[in-house]
């Protein structure tokens, strides 16, 4: 059955694809990609792909829109080849943020992205971790919307004192999430209560629960400038908290963010390689676990016609 199961690497997730392919025993199928002198994108497909079913790997990571035209480019491509079936695998969708219409005159690019994805040719979407859950129901094609959740479960049971650890959201709006994580890792939450003034500079408030004398677990969905990280640390540090760890799903980690992490008073961090973090990111306490083979697993599955949300039950 693999015989029909082609996999592409697209440039920003070339190290996971790779990973992805060795879990399943199977070679990465040729793609290349350059630009014509006019900088305009070429892509072209160095497989057989008719009547297959194909894989596409390709984080909406910096630079984003290069990214999102490498793909669109390459989707179209496939569905010109006559693939059979095409399915985006997008690890992170950045533009999930852009979710709802909060100002006057502006796009909800989350909707607009996966319109455009349809368009290009997806006839299906793997990801994981939206932002923003509502997303899912932006596509008009089946979305199948994996966590990394468990994974980072795993890494703080096997590596520290659940004893006194509390998971804390760094806003109400990622209680949810942070919910998750806290009643699979078994401990309790707190929430901070948080004013964004503006997309980079945050003001927070108070925390919403105990963490006097608590090892703390700040969890979320990314790190992008690490402001929000910032000063949530400041404000469980003045609420006594006597750790601090971070948990992240999508290590962005952008502008100002390594500076700030840096000079952050943070024990651990841990986030997956769902976006790709190069080696001068890498500090000596971020941890980067892989997603390749929870990907790798639900590739089979869509493969096969078996179910994906088994996975998490």
């Amino acid at each position: 059955m693999k015989d029909a199961l082609k996999i592409f690497a697209c440039g920003s997730n070339r190290d996971l694809t790779l990973a992805i392919c060795r879990n399943l025993g199977l070679a990465a199928s040729p793609l290349e990609v350059s630009r014509f002198s006019n900088d305009n994108l070429h892509v072209q497909i160095h497989d057989n792909v008719r009547e297959r079913d194909v894989f596409v790997v390709q984080s909406l990571s910096e630079p984003v829109s290069h990214h999102i035209m490498e793909l669109l480019i390459t989707l179209d491509a496939l569905r010109s080849a006559s693939a059979r079936r095409v399915t985006a695998v997008i690890p992170y969708y950045s533009y999930a943020r852009s979710d709802k219409k909060d100002a006057p005159r502006i796009s909800i690019t989350a909707r607009l992205i996966a319109d455009m994805l349809v368009t290009a040719g997806a006839s299906r979407v793997l990801t994981m971790d939206l932002h923003a859950d509502q997303v899912h129901g932006f596509f008009s094609v089946p979305v199948d919307h994996l966590t990394a959740i468990p994974i980072i479960v795993d890494h703080f049971r096997k590596h520290h004192d659940l004893s006194r650890m509390v998971a804390v959201a760094t806003d109400a709006g990622g209680a949810k999430r942070v919910g998750r994580f806290s009643e699979r890792l078994g401990v309790p939450m707190a929430i901070i209560d948080k004013r964004r003034t503006s997309d980079t500079e945050v003001r927070q408030g108070q925390v919403v629960g105990d963490v006097r004398d608590r090892d703390v677990v700040v969890f979320d969905d990314e790190i992008a400038t690490a402001g929000t990280l910032v000063s949530t640390i400041a404000t469980l540090r003045a609420a006594g908290a006597r750790s601090i760890h971070v948990g992240a799903v999508h290590g962005v980690l952008c502008g100002p963010a390594m500076d700030r992490l840096r000079d952050a008073d943070i024990q651990s961090i841990v986030v997956t390689d769902t976006v790709d973090v190069p080696a001068e990111k890498r500090l000596d306490n971020l941890t980067v676990l892989t997603v390749a083979p929870l990907l790798a697993t639900a590739i089979e599955r869509i493969h096969s016609g078996e179910s994906v949300g088994a996975l998490f039950e």
